[in-house]
């Protein structure tokens, strides 16, 4: 492999036209230049410079080294701007449910990316089950989740009033067996919905299951089933309210992170702010 300062002083030599020329211009004694050019054509096996040619000439093995001892160059300082830049070098990984990953959450990524340039933002949206496992491990560094009652750690919690949908021109009878619209196992839903019927002495099936919030309504719209979700979630659907059953008790929705200071720190400060806001305007609109 070749040595990029032997070829930084090659390509000196030919650009100057001399020894002491070139050896200004990389601020080294003309002594060290020759030397240097002296070490490379050894590894080359060929003279590449002729010294008795006023100004100093390439060899024809010289000519053919030029152009690419200068891409290696320029590939080297390619790669070294490359490394010394820190754009997306911290990885920062958050989760939330569908609902919560709103377009004021992903403009408030945005900004903090602009101001951290260092950081890359990882956000996954996803079920109960499997973020909190994820954020348990340390996979999740922010994490926000919907839960019956919220861990001692968490940052701040909401109550999300939840309630029974159906299609807009669904009849008032429910049909027996009920047909259910849910997310798979480990949805916070779901097993609240198995556990209704059951008291209310309601035969079930699971007609439709998603791990997307968006394909759960659109099931729930299309009239394939009856479905427990949060009010806010439902609104710009053209569903309905199933008002037969007895009111749920609320979920909640918890912020958890593992840092409070940094930049970790700092964006699920901004979390809960969009959080606050999120839910004091569903609190209006449910009043």
């Amino acid at each position: 492999m070749l040595d990029p300062r032997l070829l930084r002083a090659f390509v000196a030599i030919a650009d100057a036209g001399s020894f002491t020329a070139a050896a200004d211009r990389l601020h080294m004694t003309q002594s060290t230049m020759s030397q240097q050019i002296a070490r490379l054509e050894e590894a080359i096996g060929r003279e590449l410079v002729d010294r008795a040619a006023r100004p100093v000439r390439l060899t024809v093995t010289g000519e053919r080294l030029l152009g690419h001892a200068r891409r290696i160059l320029a590939l080297q300082t390619e790669v070294l701007t490359l490394v010394a830049e820190t754009s997306g070098t911290t990885s920062v990984r958050i989760g939330m449910p569908d609902d919560i990953a709103t377009p004021e959450m992903a403009h408030a990524f945005a900004a903090f990316a602009r101001r951290h340039k260092e950081a890359r933002l990882d956000v996954t949206t996803g079920l109960r089950a499997d973020l909190t496992r994820r954020y348990r491990s340390g996979e999740l560094d922010i994490v926000v989740l919907k839960e019956d009652t919220p861990s001692a750690d968490s940052w701040a919690s909401f109550e999300e009033p939840i309630a029974w949908f159906t299609a807009l021109d669904a009849p008032a009878d429910l049909p027996d067996p009920v047909p259910l619209v849910t997310f798979p196992p480990g949805g916070l839903y779901r097993d609240a919905m198995f556990e209704r019927l059951e008291r209310e002495r309601r035969r079930w099936y699971v007609a439709f299951t998603s791990a997307s919030l968006r394909n759960v309504l659109m099931a729930i719209e299309a009239g394939l089933g009856l479905s427990l979700l949060p009010v806010d979630a439902a609104k710009e659907w053209r569903v309905k309210r199933f008002a037969d059953f007895p009111p749920e008790p609320p979920v909640v929705a918890s912020l958890y992170s593992w840092e409070r200071n940094g930049i970790v720190g700092e964006l699920a400060s901004e979390v809960l702010d969009i959080l606050k806001r999120h839910f004091a305007r569903e609190r209006h609109s449910v009043s």
